[in-house]
């Protein structure tokens, strides 16, 4: 129980800091606890997501396929949020794929119940336009980062913003998540380029 208020604490705080210990309850309520192994998925590709996941302890990762190589597209470790937020809007199946890079436990918001008490709860409707609003931020700096700056600036940009990425995710899917071949990566974190 006490991990659950630590993760949905992380999670308000860095979202929207100003809910109160009722609203932070109704989310507490709702959360199902799931625990992965190392490799396990937790959203396959082709499936309709249903939740907005929080991160309790451990990495995931969510990837997509193209031209049959994985493409890693975010991570998540503690206190961060995981969702497939097209499938999640639209309940149409997803492209992407969450995996566990280490032994993980989560807690899982069903979409639809969530939903529901935004429309009764403000503050709770706060708390989910909050989440879709960073969510679009980061998609937006994301693929801002990939158009306009160098491999360098996009590895440097990650160590500021992550350096839980950095430090515990496998360099082949930093690599892959920079848009860099491992080879590149490698002269990146070497200073030669």
């Amino acid at each position: 129980m006490e991990l659950l208020k630590e993760t949905v604490a992380a999670v308000v705080n860095s979202r929207f800091p100003e809910m109160t210990p009722e609203g932070r309850k109704i989310l507490e309520n709702l959360a199902e606890r799931r625990d992965l192994n190392k490799g396990e998925m937790l959203i396959h590709q082709g499936q309709v997501s249903r939740y907005i996941v929080f991160v309790a302890k451990g990495m995931l990762r969510q990837y997509y396929f193209k031209n049959g190589k994985e493409v890693t597209e975010h991570f998540s470790y503690e206190g961060c949020i995981l969702m497939c937020i097209e499938s999640l809007l639209k309940q149409e199946p997803t492209r992407l794929v969450a995996e566990a890079l280490e032994p993980a436990t989560v807690y899982l918001l069903p979409y639809d119940r969530l939903l529901k008490l935004s429309e009764d709860i403000r503050e709770i409707n706060i708390f989910y336009r909050k989440v879709l609003e960073f969510s679009l931020i980061t998609s937006q700096i994301k693929a801002d980062s990939w158009r306009f700056e160098t491999a360098r600036e996009r590895y440097n940009l990650l160590m500021k913003t992550h350096p839980e990425v950095i430090k515990r995710a496998p360099l082949s899917h930093i690599a892959s998540y920079l848009l860099m071949t491992p080879e590149t990566l490698s002269r990146v974190r070497a200073g030669s380029l």
